[in-house]
C-alpha cells in the first residue's frame, strides 16, 4: 500500500501538470464561491454547473444578496438543474450565515458542518479549497479512486465502507497544500479513474492500485443491486385564457418543492379533453404525465390553501418551473 507522503506528492505533482486550474469557482475560491459551486456539483456534471453557476454569482454575489432575495428569484434562477432542494439549502445558508456569524463563514471544521445543508464532504470542501487547509473529502469520484486504489470491497454508501473511505481520506489528507491536493483527488477521480473505459495507463498510481493488479477495474467500486423503477401516472391540468396560463405553486416538499407548475391532480378529470403527455424519469419513479384541458374554466379555479396564478406566456422565462413542464408548455404554447 502507498505511503501517505508518497500519495500526496504524486497527487500534487500530477494536479500541478494536469489537473484543472482554471473552473469559475477556483477565482477566487471565497467560502461563498467554494459552497455555491459545491452545492451545485452534487448530482451534476461541471460543464451543466458552469452557466448557471456565473449567472449566480452575477445575480446573487454575496451572502447578503442570497439571503434578501425571495424564494421565487432563487428558484427561478435554478430551474433546469433539478434537486431543487438545493437551492433551498443555499438561501437557508446564507440567512444562517448572516443571522449567525453576521454574514462571514466559520473556519472550524465543525462549526462549517453546522451550516444547513452543508454535509461532511462539502464542510471538507470548503476548509481544503477556500481556507487551503486540513478538510478530508469523499465524494463520488474520490470513492471511485480509492475503492480502485486501495481494493475496498463493498457498496460505498453502506456504512462499513463509507466509515473506511472516510478513515483513508483523514489518513491521506495533509496538512499543507490543502487547495491543490483536493482539487487533485477530484481531478484524478474526474478526469482518469472514470466509472467507464477508466484511463489505466496515464494513472500515476497505476503501479499501485489493487484493482488493476487483480483485474478488478470494472467491478469496483462495488455496484449497488438494480432496482426496478416503477412508473406513476400524473394528472395535470392546462387552464389558458388569452395569452395567460394558470399556474399553481407546489408544496414546500417532494418532487418539485416550491417551484411553479401545471396544478396536479389526483385523477383524471372528468369533462376534459386529453391535450397531450410526457415521460420523465426521477431517481426513484417514472412519471407518465398527462395534460388535460378544459373547454370552459370553472369558477372555483383557485385552489383552497394553495398559491396561484395567472401568468402570462412571455413571462414564464422569469418564473422557476420544473424543467419538463417548462419544455411541455414552450412546446404547447402556440
Amino acid at each position: 500500500m502507498i505511503q501517505p507522503k508518497n500519495f500526496v506528492k504524486t497527487v500534487l505533482s500530477w494536479q500541478a501538470a494536469h489537473g484543472r486550474h482554471q473552473l469559475p469557482w477556483q477565482h477566487p475560491a471565497t467560502p461563498y464561491r467554494v459552497l455555491v459551486s459545491e452545492i451545485m456539483l452534487q448530482q451534476t456534471q461541471v460543464a451543466t454547473v458552469i452557466p448557471y453557476f456565473e449567472r449566480w454569482m452575477t445575480r446573487f454575489p454575496t451572502l447578503q444578496s442570497l439571503a434578501d432575495a425571495s424564494e421565487d428569484e432563487v428558484m427561478a434562477l435554478w430551474q433546469g438543474l433539478g434537486y431543487y432542494s438545493r437551492a433551498r439549502n443555499l438561501q437557508k445558508a446564507a440567512r444562517f450565515l448572516v443571522d449567525t456569524y453576521n454574514g462571514e463563514f466559520p473556519q472550524e471544521l465543525t462549526d462549517i458542518q453546522s451550516i444547513p445543508g452543508v454535509g461532511r464532504y462539502t464542510a471538507g470542501a470548503i476548509k481544503s479549497f477556500a481556507y487551503d487547509e486540513y478538510g478530508p473529502i469523499v465524494d463520488g469520484n474520490v470513492r471511485r479512486l480509492f475503492c480502485r486504489l486501495f481494493g475496498v470491497e463493498g457498496v460505498p454508501s453502506t456504512s462499513k465502507v463509507d466509515k473506511a473511505l472516510w478513515q483513508l481520506a483523514e489518513d491521506y489528507t495533509p496538512n499543507q497544500n490543502n487547495r491543490r491536493f483536493a482539487q487533485g483527488l477530484l481531478d484524478l477521480g474526474a478526469t482518469l479513474c472514470t466509472a467507464r473505459n477508466p484511463k489505466c495507463t496515464e494513472c500515476p498510481f497505476a503501479d499501485h492500485c489493487v484493482a488493476l493488479h487483480t483485474g478488478r477495474v470494472s467491478e469496483l467500486p462495488t455496484a449497488k443491486p438494480k432496482k426496478t423503477i416503477p412508473k406513476r401516472t400524473g394528472h395535470f391540468l392546462w387552464l389558458q385564457k388569452d395569452s395567460e396560463l394558470y399556474l399553481e405553486k407546489r408544496p414546500e416538499h417532494g418532487i418539485w418543492a416550491s417551484l411553479w407548475s401545471l396544478p396536479e391532480l389526483g385523477e383524471a378529470p372528468t369533462n376534459a379533453t386529453l391535450k397531450g403527455s410526457f415521460q420523465h424519469t426521477f431517481s426513484h419513479y417514472k412519471l407518465d404525465a398527462k395534460i388535460w384541458t378544459l373547454t370552459t374554466i370553472p369558477n372555483d379555479t383557485v385552489a383552497e390553501g394553495k398559491a396561484d396564478k395567472w401568468a402570462a406566456f412571455d413571462d414564464l422565462t422569469d418564473i422557476g418551473l420544473p424543467a419538463p413542464i417548462r419544455k411541455y408548455i414552450e412546446q404547447h404554447s402556440r
